[in-house]
């Protein structure tokens, strides 16, 4: 992943601060009711407390697993597309010529096919990252509804740039029009690559040998794509989250109920010994309330988080970057002026897109 992952202590308690403040009005209301108005029927058994934290703490190291093997596949995924991109470049620049043609073509001709079919792998790349954008209805967490300050920070290229606008300098119209009535442009695209790749075979500026590897690179290129959407288009089992969000509320509600009783205890026999710390121990039960449920609730959150790693968060693997590190990347094989090829999206929130 190229996604910084050192965050501050301001970032992150942005993250997490309406649920801090939750958990200690919680704890505090507890606090009260059984310290100053002698409510000791909110005291529940630390038992069974203890026994619902230990099965919310392996439901909850389960997901966060699961969670972490989605954003790591889409790693190795995304490395994959750009290997396989570098290598789509080096090949067509070293097997399309004149070696086999039927009728000699200009060197000024034949560098036109290769920046043809590297610009429509450059299209690729936009059409796939675009298609990994799309929002999902299982993605909640998206900025559209995370509402909290470091991602109102980030900025979503896709977000800000139609699809037809970025893909515009790579195709021609014709083809735009072709590809965007497709379903799966993408696709549609590679499908447009092997086609010329045949025509070149045909009349000769491709060898029948260099045909058939640049067509195992196209079907690796499927591969990755289809990797890549069985990922953003499969979820985590919506059963397991649901019931993983529910559990750990329980926890988290109980947990004062099971706390704040047994520092009542510790305070009563400090008050012996230490009567000032014995009066006004069971407050310190807040914090420690606090800390336990924030713990618990920003693991679970992680994960969930986690779950779909191309929406554009903190955590997910940097598209939108690894695409224009390619893109210029083979630009720069074609030669092309500096001036003329695009700048590296900018980071935003120490965060990569």
């Amino acid at each position: 992943m190229l996604t910084k992952q050192k965050y501050s202590a301001k970032e992150l308690f942005s993250w997490t601060k309406r649920e801090i403040l939750i958990f200690t009005l919680m704890s505090t209301a507890i606090v009260i009711l059984y310290d100053v108005f002698d409510f000791k029927f909110v005291e529940v058994p630390w038992t069974p407390v203890g026994l619902v934290g230990t099965a919310v703490a392996f439901i909850v190291g389960f997901q966060n697993n699961a969670a972490y093997e989605r954003v790591w596949e889409a790693r190795k995924i995304w490395g994959g597309v750009v290997n396989t991109s570098r290598t789509w470049g080096m090949k067509i620049f070293a097997m399309v010529n004149n070696e086999h043609s039927i009728d000699i073509v200009s060197k000024e001709e034949i560098f036109q096919i290769k920046k043809e079919l590297i610009y429509r792998h450059i299209a690729w790349l936009t059409a796939m990252r675009y298609s990994m954008r799309e929002k999902r209805s299982w993605e909640l967490n998206s900025p559209k509804h995370n509402k909290k300050t470091w991602v109102k920070e980030l900025d979503v290229p896709e977000h800000k740039m139609s699809l037809e606008e970025a893909i515009s300098p790579y195709i021609s119209p014709e083809e735009w029009q072709e590809i965007s009535n497709k379903k799966n442009p993408a696709a549609a695209l590679l499908f447009n690559q092997s086609k010329s790749l045949k025509n070149l075979r045909e009349i000769g500026l491709l060898w029948g040998f260099s045909f058939l590897n640049l067509e195992d690179v196209l079907e690796e290129l499927f591969a990755l794509q289809g990797k890549s959407e069985r990922i953003k288009n499969f979820p985590y089992p919506r059963q397991y989250a649901s019931l993983s969000y529910s559990f750990v509320w329980i926890f988290l509600i109980l947990l004062p109920f099971g706390i704040v009783p047994e520092f009542g205890y510790m305070s009563k026999e400090l008050l012996i010994d230490f009567p000032v710390l014995g009066d006004y121990f069971i407050w310190l039960s807040i914090p420690f309330c606090v800390i336990v449920s924030w713990v618990f609730h920003s693991i679970k959150r992680i994960s969930v988080v986690s779950e779909s790693p191309f929406q554009g968060l903190g955590n997910d693997v940097p598209i939108s970057t690894i695409s224009r590190t390619i893109e210029i990347d083979l630009r720069q094989l074609l030669g092309e002026d500096s001036t003329q090829i695009p700048a590296p999206f900018s980071e935003k929130a120490n965060i990569q897109m």
